[in-house]
């Protein structure tokens, strides 16, 4: 086995954040991988560009589908989940995190965090 990363954009609060933590820890949770570390990156050294500026179309949803709402705290950021588990695993652990993120269904529906998979 060896160490892997999902990398999720996201448009979140603390609250949020801490949902999808909780998300990705369940889907973990329940097959043979092992969090190694957990990050939330909220600038990228060296560059120009910060995860704000390359998941701004995140913040465009959540303006879309909360037009009354207040954006509070939420922002641009990625997380960076390493896990110690087989391709097979990771796939797996992915997939169960992104259908959990925005259960799909017949009819239109609001993601509770807006995001994009890396």
């Amino acid at each position: 086995m060896r160490t892997r990363v999902l990398t999720f954009g996201l448009y979140a609060d603390e609250e949020g954040l801490a949902w999808v933590s909780e998300l990705v820890g369940e889907a973990v949770g329940s097959r043979s991988a092992r969090i190694v570390d957990a990050t939330i990156v909220r600038t990228w050294p060296g560059s120009e560009l910060s995860p704000a500026d390359v998941y701004d179309h995140l913040a465009e949803q959540w303006a879309v589908e909360h037009p009354a709402q207040s954006s509070g705290a939420r922002e641009g950021v990625e997380l960076r989940v390493h896990l110690v588990c087989s391709l097979r695993t990771w796939r797996a652990i992915r997939k169960t995190v992104i259908k959990s993120l925005c259960p799909e269904g017949m009819a239109p529906h609001i993601c509770r965090v807006p995001w994009a998979a890396a």
